[in-house]
């Protein structure tokens, strides 16, 4: 019970800090681009870096680089469904179209993360329920809820890994800048939560079926 409940608290906080990704929690992102400029030239405040989040996003320059712990470039939001000035996208990647796709793939994103997150609470309630009501009817609630959070954490990252690849390369065969596009650190939170989701599933299941010791 222990173990399982750690997998699924883990696990909650985990979502829960990606679905309240930049701009409430700013150092917490899931796509970046950023526009390589040249080296020789002199540092300027126009906007090479744009970082996005469930509910906005984030433009730095050079002068104003974010750190693993803040980010005090201009940023858009919070605000549900946030909508992307194709020009902002084209000041750093000369291609306007890559708007229509991020907000497209963030708009599926918004709903998704905190549903995970809410799945994931709702499937550790019952397993503390059980250690102070001696019935093993919570266990077997905690077992069809893990289930739905285990599917769902995995569609959530996937659209994660999407979102990233599908952008790289659109701006890969389009774009005619020098432009990199990486997975900001909401994506790999993500991962560790789906790992931890299914490992409660398995914990939960092997309770319930009275198996691998775990039976009473």
């Amino acid at each position: 019970a222990v173990v399982t409940g750690f997998c699924l608290f883990a696990a909650f906080v985990l979502f829960l800090f990606v679905a309240l990704s930049l701009p409430i929690i700013k150092s917490v992102y899931l796509l970046q681009i950023d526009g390589n400029t040249s080296p020789t030239l002199p540092k300027t405040s126009i906007g090479t870096e744009l970082r996005f989040g469930v509910w906005g996003f984030c433009a730095t320059s050079a002068l104003n680089k974010p750190t693993p712990v803040s980010n005090t470039g201009e940023c858009i939001g919070p605000q549900l469904g946030y909508t992307i000035d194709p020009q902002t996208i084209a000041v750093v990647t000369n291609e306007p179209d890559l708007a229509n796709l991020v907000l497209k793939g963030l708009t599926i994103l918004l709903v998704l993360h905190p549903v995970a997150a809410g799945l994931a609470l709702l499937t550790l309630i019952p397993v503390i329920a059980s250690c102070c009501v001696y019935h093993f009817a919570p266990w077997i609630i905690s077992l069809v809820l893990s289930v739905a959070t285990a599917i769902v954490s995995t569609i959530v990252f996937a659209a994660d890994l999407a979102l990233v690849i599908v952008a790289r390369d659109k701006v890969k065969h389009q774009s005619t800048v020098n432009v990199s596009i990486s997975f900001g650190n909401g994506v790999w939170m993500v991962l560790v939560s789906t790992v931890f989701t299914w490992m409660a599933m398995l914990l939960l299941a092997a309770r319930v079926c009275r198996c691998c010791g775990f039976g009473r």
